[in-house]
């Protein structure tokens, strides 16, 4: 069964925002420019997610979890011994987007934060997802572990054709995905995360993720790494 939710609008976290935009230090300029952005956006967002929970089958090297099968050595890892997947897609809405192809063509320094808005607000949207989820599974002295997702480590970006297939994005959250495997919206993610009853210790997402020369790397409790890769 596909279950759709709708949610209020998570908490905004400023601090994400400038990592996003790679912004290092307090700057009234931009301070002032992320403020103005975040007043448009809010009327242009809206917060849907489409999930499913699917059982997992181990074969040799590779796991199936509903119609997916996969050898992918980071789902393995990200799920561990998970006897049950989660599949889900989160997507802030077309609006959004329309603002930010507008601002694209008339304002640059606006779109920039924008795209850091956008990918703040879909995160934020997975954290607020995740959280409740869990607090389902709490009852049953289980949670999820972390969330992948197709790109990332060695999974395909092709799985984004069989997760949109499991979930029936188009018809249950209004996302589509092109030839080029590319979301519409644009600020829209599909995940997986295992439901697990061991004790999992809580790491930031970039401590855990082995690509260490990315640009949005957090350095942890103290602030954030910005990192240039040209």
């Amino acid at each position: 069964m596909i279950r759709t939710l709708s949610f209020d609008p998570p908490a905004w976290n400023k601090k994400e925002i400038m990592r996003y935009a790679k912004i290092r230090g307090a700057d009234e300029v931009y301070e002032k420019l992320i403020e103005e952005c975040i007043a448009e956006a809010k009327t242009t967002l809206s917060y849907r997610v489409c999930y499913t929970v699917t059982e997992v089958i181990r074969s040799n090297n590779a796991i199936t979890f509903g119609s997916i099968m996969t050898d992918s050595d980071t789902i393995q890892k990200a799920i561990g011994e998970s006897h049950r997947v989660l599949l889900f897609a989160a997507t802030i809405g077309a609006p959004f987007d329309r603002l930010l192809q507008r601002y694209s063509l008339i304002m640059p320094s606006k779109a920039l934060i924008l795209h850091a808005i956008g990918a703040e607000r879909v995160e934020s949207l997975c954290d607020a997802f995740c959280a409740q989820i869990n607090k389902e599974l709490n009852s049953a002295q289980k949670q999820l572990t972390r969330r992948v997702s197709p790109g990332y480590g060695d999974i395909p970006l092709a799985m984004q054709k069989e997760l949109f297939s499991v979930l029936d994005c188009p018809r249950k959250i209004g996302l589509t995905l092109d030839e080029s495997l590319l979301m519409s919206p644009s600020k829209s993610v599909t995940a997986i995360c295992g439901i697990t009853d061991d004790n999992i210790c809580e790491t930031d997402k970039c401590s855990a993720c082995g690509k260490t020369d990315c640009a949005y790397r957090q350095r942890g409790k103290h602030g954030f790494q910005k990192v240039f890769t040209r």
